[in-house]
């Protein structure tokens, strides 16, 4: 059971699979595939992304079910989302709704349900945050060298690029735009995650890192 496919938002998720994840994987004998939980794009209510994820699993029991989606944006009613409110570690937070997403999927198989079959990854805080990994690089792909000190300003406030908060005008998406006004996350996006390089990003971003070793291991 090598093969995963990847449930994610929208295109730009897809293209990171694609592009940056997919290749590291196919040498190492696991076989990556994206698709959008619907194909408008964009984070959709849970009880739609529940059939999709229910679906997936039930269509083709050779497969391994995992997710990408954001923190940021993220619906009420997905499971633990309310509860991660009222935590303040961003780990915290992930695992919170990832076990209760992984809860909620498993109560809807009976026992002989193969739990390790879904994989539930949550971004912190958004795509955007991997590009945090290398202000120097996130600057150099944008053709814009002089915007290092300004990305580097805000990397310096965290840990992890996956702290960077969530709240509407302090998101990192916002915080790309509010230096470089032209950045586009389909296009912008994707280059500089090829220019900053999955190494850089697991060894900046804990719990991706910890999504990619999970991953990893499914090979083994």
């Amino acid at each position: 059971m090598n093969r995963v496919r990847v449930l994610v938002e929208g295109q730009t998720e897809q293209n990171f699979v694609r592009d940056i994840l997919k290749p590291y994987f196919d040498t190492r004998g696991i076989f990556l595939h994206a698709v959008m939980f619907n194909r408008t794009g964009g984070i959709i209510g849970y009880t739609k992304a529940k059939k999709v994820i229910l679906r997936s699993l039930k269509e083709d029991s050779g497969i391994i079910c995992t997710t990408m989606v954001d923190f940021y944006g993220m619906p009420a009613d997905w499971p633990g989302r309310s509860q991660s409110k009222d935590l303040t570690r961003y780990l915290e937070k992930a695992f919170t709704v990832e076990v209760s997403l992984f809860n909620d999927i498993k109560e809807s198989f009976d026992d002989s349900f193969n739990s390790k079959r879904f994989l539930p990854y949550v971004q912190m805080h958004e795509f955007e945050a991997l590009l945090f990994s290398s202000p120097e690089k996130l600057a150099q792909s944008l053709g814009n060298e002089s915007l290092t000190a300004s990305f580097l300003e805000i990397r310096k406030k965290y840990q992890s690029p996956e702290e960077i908060n969530d709240n509407h005008d302090s998101c990192p998406s916002r915080r790309i735009t509010g230096i470089f006004q032209d950045f586009r996350k389909t296009m912008n996006g994707i280059s500089a995650a090829n220019h900053i390089g999955l190494e850089m990003m697991r060894q900046e971003c804990p719990h991706f890192n910890e999504w990619i070793e999970k991953l990893e291991r499914i090979g083994k």
